[in-house]
């Protein structure tokens, strides 16, 4: 209680200064008008006793509020209704700090809980998906087959698998590892064509490239991660016919005959765990790839569009930024994308 007093009067110590001088004016002046010296006296000891009475009542509603300020400090959950009303605009002022820095501190607490949702649905899906290459491997181990032949694309599923959930982790961190420098086009695709050349040959689907040469400037590992997302999903969805991967200057696409998308997935293809049509009769699609895609993309400045039939296949064309000024929307680009979850073009055929 000493410390709480000794606070108070220091909290009103300018108060007090000025009080002090307002009764040695007044007996300065008395003193000068000719009062008497117990006249004097006697107002000055009325004016003391004032003056107290004033602080001590003060220093009871001081109490009153400071105890009331501590009971909801130590309540689990604070509640900004609770709060004694303010005494003056100061207050008044501090207490709507408090509001927004609480509304803000709300904010945080829901989105941290909305990408945690989040996290744990795409990892519990993730975690029945990896599941199906790996019974399958032990199926084949216990059957004793050809092991060499038929484990290997159990396990490049597996290895696309963890690949995909580690971006995932990366794309949501406050740290990227990219490095945008001028890129040769036909040596990223050419990396991510090797990867895929047996479920080429497995499927026995063509497929048409032809180096052109083309510089773009781009992060080579990311750019290659989006291009093997779209060379799986094209294999997935093609059951034969060809794969084209065309490259220029500003621009790759792939184009496939596969099973095409239909008109009412088009404009989700990019959402979040949307798997559409095709996902839900394929039953292996985690709905995760086009929506690291377009954010990876939009990162490095980069925009991406699609265009299908069903039927007839799919057109992904890769919108890459020119050599002058891929850097600027880089920089651009990770921070829209921090900022907003905004979707890629699309567009019909």
């Amino acid at each position: 209680m000493r410390k709480l007093f000794w606070g108070y009067l220091k909290s009103r110590r300018g108060t007090g200064l000025l009080l002090l001088l307002l009764l040695a004016v007044s007996a300065l002046l008395g003193w000068a008008g000719g009062m008497a010296r117990a006249e004097l006296i006697y107002g000055g000891l009325l004016w003391l006793a004032l003056c107290t009475l004033g602080l001590g009542l003060g220093f009871l509603r001081f109490c009153r509020r400071y105890w009331a300020l501590a009971g909801l400090r130590e309540q689990a959950l604070l509640s900004l209704e609770n709060l004694p009303s303010p005494g003056d605009p100061l207050e008044w002022e501090y207490q709507g700090l408090l509001r927004l820095l609480r509304e803000d501190r709300l904010s945080a607490e829901n989105a941290a809980a909305l990408r945690y949702g989040e996290m744990q649905d795409y990892f519990t899906l993730w975690a029945h998906q990896i599941k199906t290459p790996i019974s399958a491997m032990r199926l084949i181990l216990q059957s004793g087959g050809d092991s060499t032949g038929e484990l290997e694309p159990e396990l490049f599923r597996i290895e696309q698998y963890v690949d995909m959930v580690l971006n995932y982790l990366r794309m949501d961190s406050d740290y990227t590892d990219f490095v945008i420098r001028p890129c040769a086009l036909d040596g990223i695709i050419r990396r991510s064509v090797r990867k895929f050349a047996k479920q080429f040959i497995r499927k026995r689907i063509r497929l048409r490239y032809e180096g052109t040469g083309a510089q773009a400037l781009t992060d080579e590992k990311w750019l290659g991660f989006v291009l093997d997302q779209l060379l799986a999903n094209a294999l997935k969805y093609t059951a034969s016919g060809w794969i084209a991967i065309r490259a220029g200057e500003g621009e790759i696409t792939v184009e496939d005959t596969g099973m095409g998308i239909a008109p009412e997935d088009l404009p989700r293809v990019f959402d979040k765990g949307y798997t559409g049509y095709n996902g839900r009769t394929d039953q292996k699609s985690t709905g995760i790839g086009l929506y690291l895609c377009r954010r990876i993309l939009g990162m490095l400045g980069h925009g991406i569009e699609i265009e299908s039939r069903p039927g007839e296949g799919t057109r992904v064309r890769l919108l890459l930024a020119p050599e002058g000024e891929g850097l600027q929307k880089c920089k651009i680009g990770a921070e829209s994308v921090r900022q907003s979850d905004g979707r890629g073009a699309v567009q019909g055929l």
